[in-house]
């Protein structure tokens, strides 16, 4: 009988939308290269969620006593599973461990994989990773941290490989971060690049010298986070020295080495001035994750093996070879405890490059919303010479608000703008999105596709980023509603208010009906 109303309710409610809303006046701010050194907590401003987003949070607890319990990222609006993992304290409280024990075990490194610009100074490396102790943890412990991420099953459901899987995944979530520590690198040429040593990717060249140990600035945060830029000596070595990046069109590749731990290991790049750089989303649009249903995004981040979507490997492989000096940049808002399977799956799979992941003081939903236009601004600034590409899929509402947000305020440095349409490829996906965001842009600009190879044959190089046989039926407003709600001539752009509210009882009492909440 509830359903029965539900579904009544969805027949009832088009005919109240239709209110149109005034177009945002965006200021768009001059590019600026990025400080050289900066080590203090990250409190940027936040990014204002979509009046969508809006109205779902604050209709959240009357959806509760309609539908039950949800998880908290769907009244959020954000398909997003990594919320609210413990840090610190909290997590030797949860595993009743004492400061004696923790102290007896090794302190460890998350490097990540960095990138370098060129200023009046020479070059600037950023250094960007996290100190942490991994607590000691008995498997059945394990086994009942794992069950909490696992919805509609249990580790010992999973075939062994993968109750392994969510073992070692537990086990790195819950970590002990280490604020108010010294950390130094050794840096040297690389001559390879990846977690896995591979030497593909990015066509990057090892330079001839540079080698040198640096000192970070200050110690890391509370919670045990580095972030900054540091000046490089131009150290010469057996092959001569590094090429500076005002005189080369070459990316250079240096190994990256944690004093102390073994664990800290990374390959960070020198990207010249110019040049194009592709900027990845990882998550359904690298590899299938699902996470519009989730218990399946549950199953295949916590469990089961990475898997690529389709041929998105050949496409990337096929970019690295052909296009020169190609920069690759991978940016997930996954958090920092679970980058280390994300970058390894991406390294043997992917050509090589810089990568950037969720701060830990990025920790909860309205904090997610903003973290990916903070790290896009952050690179756009760092290089305000070169020309990005943009990737990622449509069931993120922060990269349909972000990405053309950013042609806006940097309309010199977007090239192309990629996004896979997800609702069109997987029947799953009932969330929906909003496509407003690129009304003022040319559709020579930006491409929603709908399997890889919709993207061969595009010389993106010199700015083709749209291929005409590729039907994009994009309305400027929200899509993936039921009863052609979004499209102009049905309900015209949804706002905040009592339209807002009655979308998003319309996105619930859908998912009720189909049953996917």
């Amino acid at each position: 009988m509830v359903n029965y109303v539900h579904c009544l309710l969805l027949a009832l409610l088009p005919a109240a939308l239709a209110a149109p809303a005034p177009a945002p006046i965006v200021a768009a701010p001059h590019p600026m290269i990025t400080a050289r050194a900066s080590l203090t907590d990250r409190t940027p401003t936040r990014v204002q969620e979509r009046d969508l987003i809006s109205s779902i949070e604050g209709f959240g607890s009357y959806l509760g006593s309609v539908l039950g319990s949800f998880p908290s990222y769907v009244a959020s609006g954000v398909p997003n599973f990594f919320q609210d993992f413990p840090t610190g304290t909290a997590v030797e409280k949860s595993l009743g461990i004492s400061s004696t024990d923790l102290a007896a075990t090794p302190t460890q490194v998350l490097n990540i994989p960095g990138y370098a610009n060129w200023t009046d100074q020479g070059w600037n490396l950023r250094f960007r990773g996290n100190v942490f102790k991994q607590p000691n943890i008995s498997e059945s412990k394990l086994d009942e941290l794992a069950n909490v991420f696992l919805v509609g099953t249990s580790i010992q459901q999973l075939p062994p490989a993968e109750q392994t899987q969510a073992r070692n995944l537990t086990a790195e979530i819950y970590v002990v971060q280490q604020g108010g520590v010294n950390v130094t690198m050794n840096i040297e040429p690389a001559s390879s690049q990846g977690s896995d040593g591979t030497a593909g990717g990015s066509n990057a060249i090892t330079p001839g010298g540079g080698a040198q140990n640096i000192t970070l600035m200050g110690q890391t945060t509370s919670e045990g986070d580095f972030d900054q830029f540091l000046p490089l000596q131009n150290v010469s070595g057996p092959g001569g020295y590094l090429l500076p990046g005002n005189a080369t069109a070459s990316i250079q590749r240096l190994s990256v080495f944690t004093h102390g731990t073994d664990t800290g290991n990374a390959t960070s790049y020198l990207v010249p001035e110019a040049g194009l750089t592709i900027i990845s989303d990882i998550d359904d649009i690298l590899r299938v994750t699902r996470i519009y249903q989730p218990a399946d995004g549950l199953l295949n981040s916590f469990a089961k093996a990475f898997v690529p979507w389709m041929n998105m490997p050949d496409i990337y492989a096929n970019w690295s070879k052909s296009i020169p000096n190609f920069h690759f940049h991978y940016l997930t808002t996954t958090p920092e405890q679970v980058t280390r399977n994300y970058m390894d799956f991406i390294f043997k799979t992917y050509p090589g490059g810089s990568f950037d992941t969720r701060p830990l003081n990025f920790s909860d939903v309205s904090a997610t919303l903003s973290i990916r236009k903070f790290l896009l601004e952050k690179i756009f600034q760092t290089y305000p010479k070169r020309k990005f590409i943009l990737m990622a899929d449509t069931s993120n509402s922060d990269v349909m608000k972000d990405y053309p947000a950013m042609a806006t305020e940097f309309p010199n440095q977007v090239q192309c703008i990629f996004l896979r349409n997800t609702s069109a490829t997987d029947s799953g996906d009932k969330f929906p999105y909003d496509t407003s965001g690129f009304k003022n842009l040319s559709q020579n600009q930006y491409m929603f596709f709908i399997v890889p190879d919709d993207l061969t044959n595009l010389d993106i190089m010199n700015g083709q980023c749209y291929n005409a046989t590729i039907k994009q039926n994009v309305t400027f407003s929200y899509q993936g509603l039921p009863f052609g709600l979004g499209k102009k001539n049905a309900a015209g752009r949804l706002d905040a208010g009592w339209n807002g509210l009655v979308v998003a009882g319309l996105v619930m009492l859908l998912g009720s009906c189909l049953g996917v909440l």
